[in-house]
């Protein structure tokens, strides 16, 4: 374990460490904001999944949710969104390769070797910060905005029992439906859509729901709300009677600006559930 940066943040630390992944066959580097009582013992930990694009930094310096999950004496962890480095394959798009693992586990030419988020996100991190930091495992929870908000609601559903709560900003809801989605799992899974449910938030909650409670925000000025699909989303929570909140936020878009103004929210709805 590297430790690449560690500042004081809101009376705790806001750390940046890099590893050697076995899941990715590459470096990893990941955030990890430790709050004041971290010092006494573990706490519990809220997982943020960033979209597209992105690496472990965009929401550690955007969001603002270290000032709010200090207040409710939480960890927050930042994973990249992808493997990294020379050897990784890459893609010239924007929305596949690097900076866009989609949180699967690719079976594909030329994203198998590294391209193993799942693996890395379900196992390899948490195991991680069970054994050198103070987390309590027995106490997380999960977020994520666009398609990190797909990679929250599909751990979510598939891991039943490892997070107390579940939200996403913004999520890909149906991406077995829309062009923003089916790229990606035709890319790393293979034409055989038979294993593209299981990363499929809608056909995950008409399938099996979530034991927990469910909060999803999303901007009516979403540029890319078609590709979001949240009314699929919300027709399968219906169906499904599930315990969850999704709201349209009027006038917001996809950016971090709506990110970071209902942040808040979203730190307490996950408080509320790590520390009954």
């Amino acid at each position: 374990m590297q430790t690449l940066s560690e500042n004081a943040c809101f009376g705790g630390s806001q750390g940046v460490y890099r590893h050697a992944s076995a899941a990715c066959d590459c470096d990893m580097t990941f955030g990890l904001f430790l709050p004041a009582e971290a010092a006494d013992g573990p706490v519990p930990v809220l997982w943020y999944l960033s979209g597209l694009t992105c690496t472990h930094e965009n929401a550690m310096v955007k969001a603002g949710a270290q000032g709010w999950a200090a207040e409710q004496g939480i960890a927050l962890v930042f994973p990249d969104t992808s493997p990294r480095g020379e050897g990784v394959a890459d893609d010239p798009e924007y929305d596949l390769g690097q900076g866009a693992g989609f949180y699967v586990n690719a079976t594909q030419k030329p994203w198998a070797p590294h391209f193993r988020m799942w693996d890395y996100v379900a196992e390899e991190l948490p195991g991680i910060l069970a054994a050198d930091f103070a987390i309590d495992p027995d106490r997380q929870a999960i977020t994520g905005h666009s398609m990190g908000g797909h990679g929250a609601l599909t751990l979510a559903m598939n891991l039943p029992g490892r997070y107390r709560s579940v939200s996403a900003f913004a999520p890909i809801c149906n991406p077995t439906r829309t062009d923003w989605g089916r790229k990606q799992l035709a890319a790393y899974l293979g034409e055989d859509e038979s294993g593209w449910a299981r990363h499929d938030a809608s056909l995950l909650m008409h399938d099996r729901g979530f034991d927990g409670p469910i909060l999803i925000d999303t901007g009516t000025a979403d540029q890319f709300i078609g590709n979001l699909a949240p009314e699929a989303l919300a027709g399968a929570i219906a169906a499904r009677r599930q315990q969850a909140t999704m709201r349209l936020q009027k006038g917001y878009d996809h950016s971090y600006f709506f990110v970071s103004t209902f942040m808040e929210d979203h730190v307490a709805f996950h408080a509320e559930a790590l520390w009954a």
